[in-house]
């Protein structure tokens, strides 16, 4: 069976096929990664964390070759892939520094006589099941701390990005690393729910949907294995009070559109106050209908295709039933050629509509009307995701006062795109479970163990 291919969003050309493993295949690659284990988990930190840069090197090393994989498989601007690659090194890079800390003994003050320390061992194997829109990111921010603990990896990357997921795993064995340390899998989703209850996988990290998400967490919790979720958003961009709408527009613009609007972290709703409002809505109108469709390979290109035709297609029949429903569709909308989708802005979305509870996974923004900070705050949460949000004040009380508020697992004030490998990144509710990135990263997969001594 062939479900693996690259199909290039942007001209619709299928560009290579690759087969699904078959059942021995699997249980090749399981019996590999438990073996790797035993290796790699025995290799001294400092050893780990050198292969672990050389990792990032090699992405550096690599990274127009890579990105352009990328652009090819889900439609990426090349300059954004081309970030992408970049910041994976860095990801990379940050925990093969951060070797010593993430792996310390953690001494513990006790009542009693005598010591205590908790110390960090590697789980043993994990299973990961990657999504399409940043096809190295996601990978890095999973990988990088994991091995570098001791525990090793098998990967499922999305259907659509077979050849950035072999790229993933070649760099990994150019680094350094021992056989079955870092196994790229093509599997089905059959195969995908056996792998997960094998008794040889420790921990399961899903980055994809609330289905996904779902149906991968029933699966561990039946078998009693660790999960950690980082799954959708429909994030608030709150604007309450500012010197410069521009530049708040700019930054509202720029949160909506990155990754041609597939993140999961993007800003989707715009929550403005009516003094603001009509405002902000003329200007960012303007700006998203000046943001052009264009071949991603080209340079300058903001928005590209969409991950294939059946998003566009999808995104579009979200947008028509929200104008059903009584919405209006302010610019966008409604054209496209293939999967290609213009920048979208719509208002008087109201709670009773499906628009309200959905997210929009393409460049799609819903600009609300609020009275006041509370009326912003009481909308911003009334949602069942969690992951980010963006406050933009000039009253640094007000700001902090919202952000203290806001029920998400990310708050960015007056800044967007400020992302680092230092910081957390994970969201609460119907958003996800755990934390990736910073060292809180680190402490998902790993056996807190407590070693007491007598004095």
């Amino acid at each position: 069976m062939t479900a693996y291919a690259v199909v290039n969003p942007a001209t619709g050309e299928t560009v290579a096929r690759y087969d699904t493993f078959t059942d021995a295949q699997v249980e090749q690659a399981l019996r590999a990664a438990a073996a790797g284990f035993e290796t790699w988990r025995r290799l001294p930190v400092a050893e780990r964390a050198g292969i672990v840069r050389r990792a990032a090197e090699l992405h550096r090393e690599r990274r127009k070759e890579l990105a352009a994989i990328i652009v090819r498989e889900m439609g990426k601007p090349f300059a954004a892939a081309v970030g992408e690659v970049d910041f994976s090194a860095d990801i990379t890079e940050y925990y093969a520094d951060q070797a010593d800390v993430i792996t310390a003994d953690q001494p513990l003050t006790i009542l009693g006589e005598g010591t205590a320390v908790i110390r960090r061992s590697p789980l043993g194997v994990l299973f990961g099941i990657m999504p399409w829109n940043f096809p190295y990111y996601q990978v890095a921010r999973f990988a990088a701390p994991n091995l570098v603990l001791g525990n090793v990896i098998l990967l499922k990357h999305a259907s659509q990005c077979p050849e950035s997921a072999a790229a993933i795993e070649t760099i990994y064995r150019d680094a350094g690393l021992p056989d079955g340390a870092y196994v790229n899998l093509y599997v089905s989703a059959e195969q995908a729910a056996r792998i997960v209850a094998d008794p040889r996988i420790q921990g399961v990290s899903v980055t994809g949907s609330e289905r996904a998400g779902a149906a991968v967490a029933e699966v561990a919790g039946r078998n009693l294995k660790k999960v950690a979720l980082e799954l959708g958003g429909s994030d608030p961009f709150i604007v309450l009070a500012t010197d410069d709408l521009d530049a708040v527009v700019e930054a509202a613009t720029a949160a909506r559109l990155d990754n041609t609007g597939q993140s999961c972290n993007a800003a989707k709703r715009f929550i403005v106050v009516d003094g603001l409002y009509n405002e902000f809505l003329a200007k960012f109108t303007a700006a998203m209908a000046a943001s052009p469709l264009g071949d991603p390979m080209a340079r300058g290109t903001v928005l590209g295709p969409l991950s294939s035709v059946e998003a566009a297609t999808r995104l579009q029949g979200q947008v028509d039933r929200a104008v059903e429903q009584g919405a209006t569709l302010v610019t966008g909308g409604g054209s496209r050629d293939g999967a290609y989708y213009p920048a979208t802005v719509l208002t008087d979305v109201t709670p009773e509509m499906d628009a309200y509870r959905e997210e929009f996974f393409g460049p799609v923004g819903v600009v609300y009307r609020v009275a006041d900070e509370d009326a912003a705050v009481n909308l911003a949460n009334d949602t069942s995701f969690g992951l980010g949000s963006y406050v933009y004040s000039n009253d640094p009380e007000q700001a902090a006062r919202v952000a203290d508020r806001i029920e998400a697992g990310m708050v960015y004030v007056n800044i967007v795109a400020a992302d680092s490998p230092e910081l957390p990144f994970g969201g609460v509710k119907r958003s996800g479970t755990a934390r990736e990135l910073g060292l809180l990263a680190a402490d998902e997969f790993v056996n807190k163990k407590l070693i007491r001594t007598a004095s």
